[in-house]
């Protein structure tokens, strides 16, 4: 900061001889006298009165005020330079100093006692299953009266959450899953938590075959003529030929509430489908672990008092098979989230035994099934069809509809009308009316094309073509790099495991994919462009820019969470992480880079990657947090860029247990 200085000249001679009048000294003898700034002036006259005197004096005090004013100027304009500089300067260099500021401050955090690094014990036994914000890790999950149907709600409440200190260890008999597409239909049975009650009430075994090592997907009968069938009868009621033409109508994403073991989003994936499951926690038999241990899109979720964490105008379809939730409930407030999440000209597609011609007979599954398809016209929504147990609503692509309605939900003000809640209370309100992104499916770009938004579309979401472009070019170089960097790693821990056949190009060791702090979703988009047959799960932080919309809009899938927090899953259910520039956004104040690496492993399966990408004084910093973790871990140099660097670990399959 430049500051303006000036010096004020000291008054000149020594002691005066004469004598002093109104602070003005002059000698007689010499016949001058002095004017207070050290300038000696000559006096005109031999003899001064004291009038003369006077008006000597006016004159002086009246060059001191406009030498003062002078100086006052001056001073005042050198402010302004300055600051105006300052304005320049601080513009140029902003975003460095915030990003220096955070490494320091993460650096200093890492190497706070750093002399004191050890490893982290193993949690205890029961907590191989563990989900933070949940009550599930207690006696009473193995007494006899627990039978799995008990509801836990999801409580993370700030401050209050308990944090892990300590590794989660997986189960006594855990194996590494099964190579993608193998790991789709088969898996392990010791990798899932499923009760002696789970197998012999039948309600698992009628969706899958359960044999001594392994739990078998290929014959799922959980509609009555099999997957294929149900997707296919979905199709022609719609209007279409086969599930092979639902891309053609714009149906891209889905949500599958309630989704059994995720075999309707297997059957989609094959279609170009992406499918998200979301179901309640359960201690046992988990739809959500059993559906991400076969390597499918999935998380835990409920309708129950919170909205969704996804944006509003997100998915083309929303399933309900058999899901459990009473939609007439809290006068069919559910139904309006559905609404929320649905595309304009989506559809909802509900399968019921409720909804057979036979049960209907009965008064009230007749009065409730006359409550949803009532609340269902008054939002707007058209019944393309019913057969059987399955209806399917489709809803409108006009905004009037909503204005020209005699009852059913209001227009949510905009404080009410959030793009992308995150902990956010249910609101028996119509939202996304005045969104930009209220554009029907069947105008939208067919996957998959839509994974690049043209500039119309990249103006919504306040981006410019430009900057998406060279996010495109750099995320397409990243990937090949990075897979470059994996696959000899991973080949040569494994060669190839006994009894396995040699794998097919792209070796995908690596399915289920979480990156951490996703901007446009470009590490999504160049996987896929480059033929990796993976799934990402696109996570926004919450104190980052939202693109989460924009993520959605390229018929990806995502989510907004804050990573102080604990993600809504079960432990070892991602391959592979990547963290790119997230650490250095990391909030100190608000919990540790311990808290989140410790969290990174409980979702990370064994054997599973760490990819983090961020500045080199950090990530050298991070080698004790890896200690503790018993990560193995390995810095690698990007080229022409000596400010970044590459922290590639993996996580070691340790099979220690506690007594």
């Amino acid at each position: 900061m430049l500051k303006a200085s000036y010096r004020v000249p000291s008054s000149g001679g020594g002691r005066p001889s004469g004598g002093n009048v109104g602070g003005v000294s002059f000698d007689k003898q010499k016949n001058f006298t002095k004017n207070g700034f050290g300038l000696e002036l000559p006096s005109p006259f031999g003899n001064v009165t004291n009038r003369q005197y006077l008006n000597l004096n006016l004159l002086k005090l009246g060059l001191a005020l406009i030498s003062f004013a002078a100086l006052c100027g001056s001073l005042c304009w050198i402010i302004y330079i300055t600051t105006a500089s300052q304005v320049n300067i601080y513009r140029g260099y902003r975003r460095l100093q915030e990003r220096l500021i955070a490494d320091l401050s993460v650096v200093g955090e890492l190497y706070h006692g750093a002399g004191k690094v050890r490893e982290l014990e193993f949690c205890p036994p029961e907590y191989e299953n563990y989900v933070p914000c949940y009550c599930n890790v207690s006696e009473n999950l193995y007494s006899t009266e627990a039978d799995g149907q008990i509801e836990y709600q999801r409580q993370c409440v700030q401050g209050s959450e308990k944090r892990l200190s300590c590794l989660v260890l997986p189960p006594k008999n855990y194996r590494i899953p099964l190579r993608w597409p193998t790991g789709r239909d088969f898996i392990w049975k010791e990798n899932v938590k499923i009760s002696k009650q789970d197998f012999s009430s039948g309600s698992l075994t009628k969706r899958m075959m359960v044999e001594e090592e392994h739990i078998s997907f290929h014959s799922d009968s959980l509609m009555v003529d099999g997957v294929e069938d149900y997707a296919h009868q979905i199709a022609e009621m719609i209007g279409l030929r086969n599930e092979t033409n639902f891309n053609e109508a714009g149906v891209r994403t889905v949500l599958d509430v309630g989704c059994g073991f995720g075999s309707f989003g297997a059957h989609l994936f094959s279609k170009n489908l992406l499918t998200m499951c979301i179901a309640n926690y359960e201690a046992s038999g988990s739809q959500v672990q059993l559906t991400l241990e076969r390597g499918l899109p999935a998380m835990i979720g409920s309708f129950s008092s919170k909205q969704l964490p996804y944006p509003h105008l997100s998915f083309d379809m929303i399933h309900c098979g058999r899901c459990g939730i009473d939609w007439e409930d809290n006068d069919g407030i559910f139904l309006v989230e559905v609404d929320r999440l649905l595309r304009p000209g989506g559809y909802f597609i509900w399968t019921s035994t409720g909804n057979t011609h036979r049960s209907l007979r009965d008064k009230d599954n007749h009065k409730k099934w006359t409550l949803i398809h009532d609340f269902a016209e008054n939002l707007c929504w058209e019944m393309l069809s019913q057969q059987d147990e399955t209806i399917i609503w489709k809803k409108t692509n006009k905004k009037k509809c909503y204005n020209s309605r005699k009852t059913g939900p209001p227009i949510c003000a905009k404080s009410h009308d959030i793009e992308s809640p995150y902990n956010q209370q249910l609101y028996p309100c119509v939202g996304g009316l005045r969104s930009q992104r209220w554009i029907p499916i069947e105008n939208r770009t067919p996957w998959p094309s839509q994974a690049s938004l043209n500039s119309a579309e990249l103006s919504i979401h306040g981006v410019h073509p430009e900057d998406f472009m060279d996010d495109s070019l750099y995320w397409n170089s990243a990937v090949h790099n990075y897979w470059s960097l994996l696959s000899p790693l991973v080949f040569s821990d494994h060669p190839k495991r006994p009894g396995d056949e040699d794998p097919s190009p792209p070796f995908n060791m690596l399915r289920n994919v979480l990156d951490m702090n996703s901007q446009f979703g470009g590490f999504n988009a160049a996987l896929l462009e480059s033929g990796k047959s993976v799934w990402v799960m696109n996570v926004v932080p919450t104190n980052s820019h939202n693109y989460l919309p924009l993520i959605f809009d390229r018929g990806l899938i995502g989510v907004q969470h804050d990573w102080c927090k604990a993600f809504p899953t079960y432990p070892r259910t991602y391959d592979t992480v990547l963290a790119k520039g997230l650490f250095s956004t990391h909030p100190q104040f608000r919990c540790s880079i311990l808290d989140i690496f410790l969290e990174i492993d409980r979702i990370l399966r064994p054997e599973g990657w760490v990819i983090v990408h961020d500045s080199t004084p950090l990530i050298e910093a991070l080698r004790s947090v890896i200690t503790q973790l018993r990560w193995e871990a390995r810095i690698v140099e990007i080229e022409a860029n000596k400010d970044e660097r590459l922290l590639v670990c993996q996580k070691l399959f340790l099979r220690k247990q506690l007594q």
